[in-house]
């Protein structure tokens, strides 16, 4: 009887870390670029097609400290995100065709309710939440966005 108990529980282990293991290999490698946000080095995954955009961040249980993930859209328009399956608080900040920053948000895991960029966009950066805040980084600044384009 115990042992089917320990079975049972090393069989479940198993299946488990092999769920695990094939969730995370259907996860491609995205692109990064090294940004510069007032002067701090930010390691960003960058989100170019749709499939990309709409993961996003969701079922992450960590992003590493300076790091974070810039969506790239091909043309300025009003941009809109929310936190459904998102594990992390992140800040976001959304950047003009020149890398002007427009708006910075702050956003609660799981949340639903959306925020969304006053003007038209090109570009959203996410974050850890408070990264903008200890970076300086303020609306009207800019990030030098020429590694990616």
């Amino acid at each position: 009887m115990i042992y089917a108990q320990a079975f049972k529980k090393v069989y479940i282990l198993f299946l488990f870390l092999v769920l695990c293991g094939s969730v995370s290999c259907h996860r491609k490698e995205m692109p990064r670029v090294t940004l510069s946000v007032n002067g701090r080095p930010l390691t960003a995954e960058i989100a170019r097609t749709k499939h990309q955009r709409t993961q996003g961040l969701m079922y992450r249980y960590l992003l590493p400290r300076n790091e974070g993930m810039l969506f790239v859209f091909r043309q300025d328009k009003i941009l809109s995100f929310w936190m459904k399956n998102t594990k992390i608080p992140l800040s976001i900040a959304f950047l003009d065709k020149n890398g002007k920053v427009t708006d910075i948000f702050h956003m609660e895991p799981y949340s639903l309710m959306p925020v969304t960029s006053r003007s038209k966009c090109r570009y959203a950066l996410e974050v850890n939440l408070g990264f903008f805040k200890e970076s300086g980084l303020e609306v009207g600044d800019r990030i030098d966005l020429t590694a990616i384009k």
